[in-house]
């Protein structure tokens, strides 16, 4: 963990705070299990095992983990642990999800639901939260693994809850660029068109919290160097620690590209629902899953006391 100050500095963050009660969506197998136990551990969340409870006994045992004292609420199969973790989140007994051994789709289904879901006026979206280690803070890249291809509406709510993310982990400063291929608007490249929209509607307050740039290429957006070769005047440009991506595609590469060729981890999580939805990968580090429930305690916490309100 001495390798991953940022991320300590998450896990320090949450040292002191109660553990969040978080709903373990079928945890059948040793990695979301070992996940969720050690989360437990350090005493960032408080889990409560939703699946088959002879399939997570048995995961447990193979695994030699101890569910002791761990309650197991009984579901016959995911979409059904889906389910009964979106109602113990409607009754007031957990605050947050976890993704356990289902799909993203299977557990997202039950949250978006229109009766007895977790919507909230808020678009759902996901945030990964990068610790690379040729940067110097943290960067939070969205949207990489929900919004397919956002429309202009959509990323408005997009980034509204990157910023929101950015200050429940104590950002200093928000600053947000948001991406495309080149830092010029080009009526050719619907993109640049959008990330100029977005800007404008920050100085319009039609999005809070932050400093927005763009169209700012990767390069501008992280890069002193590149933006000043570019002549780029900007409170955002070579420092962003929010990156806006066109769409699921770039996003997912740009992450995946940091991850595998540059040493970087990122801790998933989903936001825009009545709770943080904490999603990890078995590729995940154990660092990274305990990240992952980091943030999500940090965003409960922020939550307490400006909840969204709820679509009917």
């Amino acid at each position: 963990m001495s390798n991953h100050s940022k991320y300590q500095n998450l896990l320090d963050a949450c040292k002191g705070l109660p553990p969040t009660p978080t709903a373990v969506v079928h945890p059948c197998d040793r990695s979301s299990l070992e996940g969720a136990i050690g989360a437990a551990r350090l005493g960032l969340i408080r889990p409560i095992l939703v699946g088959p409870q002879h399939r997570i006994r048995d995961a447990a045992a193979l695994a030699g983990i101890d569910l002791g004292g761990i309650p197991i609420v009984d579901a016959p199969h995911s979409h059904a642990a889906a389910a009964q973790a979106v109602e113990l989140v409607l009754k007031g007994e957990a605050e947050a999800l976890m993704k356990g051994s289902l799909h993203t789709d299977e557990l997202m289904g039950a949250v978006v639901r229109r009766d007895r879901g977790l919507r909230t006026a808020r678009r759902i979206s996901h945030c990964f939260v990068m610790d690379v280690p040729s940067y110097e803070q943290p960067i939070i890249i969205s949207d990489a693994a929900v919004n397919i291809q956002p429309t202009l509406e959509e990323k408005v709510d997009i980034v509204q809850n990157a910023i929101d993310l950015a200050h429940a982990l104590g950002f200093p400063e928000v600053r947000v660029a948001v991406l495309s291929a080149m830092e010029t608007v080009n009526p050719q490249v619907p993109s640049t068109i959008e990330a100029a929209a977005l800007c404008k509607m920050a100085e319009r307050g039609q999005i809070t919290g932050a400093v927005l740039d763009g169209p700012l290429a990767l390069d501008n957006a992280i890069s002193l160097h590149a933006a000043e070769i570019k002549k780029i005047d900007s409170p955002v440009a070579g420092r962003a620690n929010v990156l806006i991506v066109p769409d699921l595609d770039a996003g997912n590469m740009l992450a995946k590209s940091l991850t595998f060729l540059a040493g970087a981890d990122a801790a998933g999580i989903v936001l825009g629902a009545r709770v943080p939805i904490i999603l990890t990968s078995r590729a995940d580090s154990e660092i990274a899953r305990m990240a992952s429930c980091a943030v999500a305690v940090l965003v409960a916490l922020a939550r307490r006391t400006a909840a969204p309100k709820a679509v009917a």
